[in-house]
């Protein structure tokens, strides 16, 4: 199993319950998981790598558990129960420096620090209500933010779990000084600085800059018309990448908040995408089952693979995706991937007419003629025969019906009787 596993770059879960390791350079991919565990209570929600080494992914499933699958085994390796049925499901996993702990967050708001193997978690932290995702800051990794549905923006630091080192404030009220709802749905630390940014259920990216006293966006930027799901952030900077829940997916610009450009061929809503850390490409998946593979610079399709699931989460191998070390041997499950152009399905269907054609109208043919109705080609009878050609028809008179007028008699309008008066 080690054989399949390690040349996977691009890794994904399912709501079946499935790890997917889909190798780009084969053109392959397989199924990680047990028979018996494929079902809606094991959805994958999030996933992460374990150590920097990447040799590791961590899995958090729906019913709170968390596994740890070996890319060199092949196979998963340890469980580990972080969260109770009450406190909802994970979502957000992530690592410390050098693997030594893990931190987990579930839906209710409970976060928790694992530093051990016990049982128990080393600390446990309230964040708040209706949690919608936790990410990591990639260079400060014990800090983690924080954010959900009437939930806005917080910074914690791990060390310091007591209070956030930033709470974000919610945007003044409208034009009608009605209070606007907030609805974090997904956020990214910007990197080479303290900013934030994140997207919301009300189709709106925002950036906070935590190094101010200015806990309000300090820009805001609004993306179609439907709630935003996901983001991240590309390797070269100033821009993000964010998808709806109709499977747009737009790069924006984290300046001026202008659309840069638009990623086309999704048919589903965007559950994850993620922008590999040193090529210019984005992967995305969903709930059409493809795993789609864009080309940052021109925004073309580069890969399509159809995965058989819908699809929740995927992690990027920080190696190049298609590496062509990893081309070699054929012990995977290949994956068909999609052509736009041929449609075998669509070319095997009965043509049943041309554009214009009404199927359901009879031919005369089949129709049959009509005795009674007379038609075009048919010569019309009188009672003194057929006409030869060249002559008239003359009444007995011997005038020329032609030539002749009829004359129409008029009758005239009845006359008025008066009314006699009464004698008296």
């Amino acid at each position: 199993m080690g054989d399949i596993s390690r040349p996977c770059t691009v890794w994904l879960g399912s709501e079946t319950g499935i790890l997917k390791g889909v190798s780009l350079s084969r053109k392959k991919a397989h199924n990680f998981c047990h028979s018996s565990q494929m079902n809606r209570q094991h959805e994958v929600r999030t996933l992460c790598w374990g150590d920097p080494a990447e040799s590791e992914v961590l899995v958090a499933a729906q019913d709170g558990t968390v596994k740890t699958f070996s890319l060199e085994k092949g196979i998963f390796t340890d469980v580990r129960q972080c969260a109770d049925p009450d406190d909802g499901s994970v979502v957000g996993l992530a690592t410390l420096d050098d693997g030594a702990g893990l931190v987990t967050c579930a839906g209710e708001g409970m976060l928790k620090v694992w530093k051990d193997e016990s049982g128990e978690p080393a600390a446990k932290i309230r964040v708040g209500n209706n949690i919608a995702r936790m990410r990591q800051n990639p260079e400060h990794r014990n800090k983690v933010a924080t954010g959900g549905k009437e939930n806005c923006l917080k910074v914690w630091d791990l060390e310091k779990p007591d209070v956030p080192v930033f709470a974000a404030k919610n945007l003044p009220d409208d034009w009608l000084s009605l209070r606007q709802p907030t609805w974090v749905m997904d956020m990214a630390f910007i990197p080479g600085s303290d900013k934030v940014v994140t997207c919301t259920g009300y189709h709106q990216v925002h950036v906070y800059d935590p190094s101010t006293s200015n806990r309000r966006p300090v820009m805001e930027a609004i993306y179609g018309e439907y709630p935003l799901t996901t983001l991240s952030l590309p390797a070269t900077g100033g821009s993000v990448v964010v998808g709806n829940t109709h499977g747009q997916i737009a790069v924006l610009d984290l300046r001026k908040g202008l659309v840069r450009g638009c990623f086309k061929g999704m048919s589903g809503g965007v559950r994850s995408l993620q922008c590999h850390a040193s090529q210019p490409l984005v992967a995305s998946c969903g709930l059409d089952r493809f795993l789609r593979i864009h080309n940052l610079g021109d925004r073309q399709l580069k890969h399509k693979v159809y995965l058989k699931s819908r699809l929740t989460c995927l992690l990027l191998a920080s190696r190049p995706l298609d590496d062509p070390e990893d081309a070699s041997g054929d012990d995977c499950v290949e994956v068909k991937e999609e052509d736009d152009d041929v449609d075998e399905v669509w070319d095997a269907m009965e043509r049943v007419g041309e554009r214009g054609e009404n199927p359901k109208r009879k031919v005369p043919a089949e129709e049959g003629e009509n005795p009674g109705k007379k038609t075009s080609e048919e010569p019309e009878n009188s009672e003194s025969g057929t006409l030869e050609e060249g002559e008239k028809s003359v009444d007995e008179t011997g005038e020329d019906q032609d030539d002749k007028t009829p004359e129409v008699e008029e009758e005239e309008p009845p006359k008025k009787q008066k009314r006699k008066k009464a004698e008296p």
